[in-house]
């Protein structure tokens, strides 16, 4: 039987986090990660060089470069889907609204609808569960939120992430675990990432399928395209300095 593979979607290096993604990455692998996803948000500054090659032996070892769109205008939201579609790997859309879930989970070109939550702890409803699994839009669960939250917000974020979890269940969408990491410090290894879904509701064998088969199917669909991802860390930069303000 082939050795799982598991990765993070949500990391957030610098200038945006602490740590380069050379650290970042090199301390994943060493946590048993086979890959991560730098993953910025779109309203930070993102510099001309960077996404770099690492030069560290990382041989086995996938960086891919993502990026998370920030926009409160469902039409400019979807305008800047077409425009960063192909630049990257991983194409994320930071949530909370529901016109902003809803544009998200029907735009079959979007991979990963994070942080879904507004701050009353609504998220998704069954209408945008079923759009979601329709179009393999894969909902985002960051641990961050949990993990640094306290009192009444983390109460209400258990509560949000259990109903997302029962609608993913209900209507077969795929969820996607990360730990949203700014810093090497927030990085926490694949097995403690299953163990604290659990507090929601996660099935062991769930909350791994979240950090292994539902990533690798994600890249799967992008391997089929051209330019498509290969083994090792290599130089993935296609944005121009002040692209994104």
């Amino acid at each position: 039987m082939a050795k799982r593979k598991f990765y993070d979607f949500g990391i957030r290096p610098a200038p945006e986090g602490e740590n380069s993604p050379l650290e970042l990455a090199t301390l994943a692998k060493h946590l048993g990660y086979s890959g991560l996803a730098l993953v910025p948000h779109s309203d930070k500054l993102i510099p001309e060089n960077f996404l770099k090659s690492a030069e560290v032996d990382l041989e086995g070892f996938e960086l891919l470069r993502g990026l998370e769109l920030v926009e409160a205008n469902p039409s400019k939201l979807h305008g800047l889907i077409g425009k960063f579609r192909k630049k990257v790997d991983i194409l994320a859309v930071h949530g909370g609204s529901e016109k902003i879930n809803r544009a998200a989970v029907e735009n079959s070109k979007v991979d990963v609808l994070n942080h879904p939550f507004a701050e009353k702890g609504r998220g998704l409803n069954q209408v945008l569960a079923k759009a979601a699994g329709e179009n393999d839009v894969a909902i985002g669960l960051s641990l961050s939120p949990l993990l640094y939250s306290r009192g009444f917000w983390r109460v209400r974020l258990l509560s949000a992430y259990r109903a997302t979890l029962e609608l993913a269940r209900k209507y077969e969408v795929a969820l996607l675990l990360s730990s949203d990491a700014a810093s090497c410090f927030d990085l926490r290894a694949p097995r403690e990432m299953a163990a604290f879904a659990q507090l929601f509701g996660m099935e062991e064998a769930e909350a791994l399928e979240a950090l292994s088969t539902v990533p690798d199917k994600i890249l799967a669909r992008k391997r089929l395209s051209a330019g498509s991802i290969r083994p090792g860390v290599e130089v993935l930069n296609n944005f121009e300095e002040g692209e994104l303000l």
